[in-house]
């Protein structure tokens, strides 16, 4: 099998890590509560925009909605003979990234919130039998099969709903034509507007007039096409509300253990710190100034000499224990909040570094921990790794969320699964149901964002 290759398990563990990046946007969703703000905007701007978003819609459901229906079918097919345990996998993560797509439409354009549920990833093992289970548990997920059973749905009656906008808006238009005389093109046989058989003059005018009606009402009927077609989304690839919060529940669960995981590797850092720096430096300086004690009237120039040493010695351990403060919480975050903190860290950098901010505020002292911890991995990766000769920081505040994206113009292809700091970053950040994306194609650039769910002071 392909995937039992190095190329094949390199592709099994693209595919992994494309379903991670799903997980993550998951999350952001189910961390966003509440519905998202409806199109409330008025007259004709509101209702061209709807025809124009039904349009849209309706276009996209019938050539993606199809095209992945039928490839999701044939991969399920071929799973019997052993291709479709590597071929499903990939399919279901597009399908994965098409639907929470199709989510955020909903809450942008319908103000109308999809819940999201799907289940953890297990870890990805090695080879084809890695690639196997990873498509069994995928197929174990009821969230998979309501994702493939709103494709179908999508690309017939959501079809149907979503055309629905623009045709209350060109519908009319073919009477106004009909009614000019364009019924008589149709010689053999009237042509039917509605429920009115178009042949003469004066059809053609009743024509119009109902034209005219369906024009009058498309103001409020468009966007409710369009509302109704997201409810339809709804109905279908939401979860019930307690798989939901079964969900939210276990994220939180598994960001809580890797926090205490954390926390208890960071004590032990500290400790080992403290036992190889500035301990075992304050242990010397005491065993020089015993010696000086008993040398000072013996032989002062040795003293002298000594008392240097240990002058020097504990300036050494003063500065270690300083960093290690720094380490744990920098004073310049807890005095002048995370914006500084992090100008801070870019005036430290060997590369340059635009720092932009725009946050009317601060957030609690534990988000700003988080938020300034993993921008500080994120400039380390970029200046060790990524051999970067540029790099940006933008810092920004909107709509309850903490946002900080750090770029750089480096090697790029930085993924959590190469060791880099990323998969650490990731678990500081569930700690306060925040998310981290990195885009890093190979030759970079590279934009790693990170967002925070917070309230300023």
């Amino acid at each position: 099998m392909g995937g039992l290759t190095a190329g094949g398990e390199e592709g099994g563990r693209r595919v992994y890590e494309r379903l991670r990046a799903g997980e993550r946007a998951a999350g952001r969703l189910l961390a966003a509560d509440g519905d998202g703000r409806r199109d409330e905007g008025g007259g004709v701007l509101r209702t061209f925009r709807a025809a124009g978003r039904g349009a849209a819609l309706a276009g996209v459901s019938l050539a993606v909605s199809c095209g992945l229906f039928c490839l999701v079918l044939v991969s399920l097919c071929l799973i019997p003979l052993g291709v479709g345990l590597i071929t499903t996998p990939p399919v279901l993560a597009v399908i994965r990234e098409y639907a929470l797509g199709r989510r955020l439409r909903a809450r942008e354009w319908g103000g109308v919130r999809i819940g999201v549920a799907y289940r953890p990833l297990p870890p990805l093992a090695p080879g084809f039998a890695g690639e196997a289970g990873l498509c069994l548990a995928l197929l174990r997920d009821p969230a998979t099969w309501r994702d493939i059973g709103w494709l179908f749905l999508d690309c017939t009656a959501g079809v149907i709903l979503s055309v629905l906008a623009p045709l209350v808006l060109l519908y009319p238009v073919w009477g106004a034509v009909l009614a000019a005389g364009g019924w008589r093109i149709f010689e053999d046989s009237p042509e039917w507007y509605l429920f009115v058989p178009v042949d003469s003059q004066a059809t053609g005018l009743l024509a119009l007039a109902l034209g005219v009606v369906i024009g009058l009402t498309a103001r409020w009927s468009a966007p409710a096409f369009v509302q109704a077609y997201f409810r339809l989304t709804r109905a279908v690839l939401a979860p019930s509300r307690e798989q939901e919060m079964a969900a939210r529940i276990n994220r939180l669960t598994a960001t809580r253990e890797d926090a205490v995981d954390t926390s208890a590797a960071e004590l032990r850092r500290i400790e080992r710190d403290l036992h190889d720096g500035a301990q075992a430096r304050l242990v010397a300086v005491g065993m020089d100034l015993g010696l000086i004690e008993s040398l000072v009237e013996r032989d002062p120039a040795k003293a002298k000499e000594l008392l240097g040493k240990a002058r020097q010695s504990s300036a050494e351990a003063l500065g270690e224990l300083r960093d290690l403060v720094r380490g744990i919480h920098p004073p310049v975050l807890a005095e002048r909040g995370l914006v500084d903190a992090v100008r801070a860290l870019a005036l430290r950098l060997p590369v340059e570094t635009e720092v932009v901010a725009d946050v009317p505020g601060r957030a609690e002292a534990p988000v700003e921990a988080a938020a300034y911890f993993a921008t500080s991995e994120l400039l380390a990766n970029a200046v060790k790794h990524a051999g970067a000769d540029r790099i940006w920081i933008d810092l920004g505040y909107r709509e309850g969320r903490l946002r900080i994206s750090v770029g750089d113009i480096g090697g790029g292809g930085a993924t959590a699964a190469k060791g880099t700091g990323l998969a650490g970053v990731e678990r500081r950040l569930g700690t306060f149901d925040g998310v981290l994306a990195v885009s890093s194609p190979p030759g970079g650039p590279t934009l790693a964002t990170v967002e925070l769910p917070c309230v300023l002071s």
